[in-house]
């Protein structure tokens, strides 16, 4: 890599940071880019070349924390022990993720409002084919009634996700997880070839 696309790489990761930083703490709308930038030390033409603009920046943090959270819940799922267990541990863990101030106000909150539908963004995305291809292997292990993976998947993905959109626009989140969890499992539960 050359120094001058190390040095790009490094402004990104700098401005990627300090953006994840300020919309936590700030919210997207309160967010500075004036004071976001000084306090990295770049300027605002360093933010416009690596991201167009605001929502660009938003996009990038929106991303990098959706991934960890996608990473982190296929962690949980691999410790739980079956594929099935795993698949809902994962959905579980998206869903609980939504307690985190940071997820709740960057990826639940400011994400859909200012970059729309999250099934359309490409963390989700990436999210999707993992739980189609853990999918494809429950209906080959005969644990899930043959029915088309990806319908499947995006149904248990999509739920895992308005789960956690509802517990983070609630005015009681602490409430509304043990219900969403619970409702998440009787939904997954359809899925099965037979019940365990």
């Amino acid at each position: 890599m050359s120094k001058r696309a190390e040095t790009m790489e490094q402004n990104r990761a700098k401005l990627v940071a300090a953006g994840r930083k300020a919309f936590a703490e700030k919210g997207y709308s309160a967010a500075s880019m004036d004071d976001l930038t000084a306090e990295v030390g770049l300027t605002r033409g360093a933010l416009y070349h690596n991201f167009g603009d605001k929502r660009g920046l938003l996009a990038a943090v929106v991303d990098q924390i959706d991934t960890e959270m996608a990473l982190r819940a296929q962690e949980i799922g691999a410790d739980a022990g079956d594929a099935w267990q795993g698949l809902l541990a994962e959905g579980v863990a998206y869903i609980e993720m939504a307690l985190v101030p940071e997820v709740e106000r960057i990826v639940l909150l400011d994400g859909p409002a200012v970059l729309g539908d999250p099934s359309q963004w490409p963390s989700q995305n990436s999210c999707l084919q993992v739980t189609r291809r853990t999918v494809e292997k429950l209906i080959a292990d005969g644990i899930v009634k043959p029915v088309d993976a990806e319908a499947a998947a995006r149904l248990l993905s999509g739920a895992a996700l308005n789960a956690a959109l509802w517990i983070a626009a609630s005015d009681k989140p602490q409430e509304v997880l043990p219900k969403a969890i619970e409702a998440f499992h009787i939904l997954a539960s359809g899925f099965l070839a037979k019940v365990r």
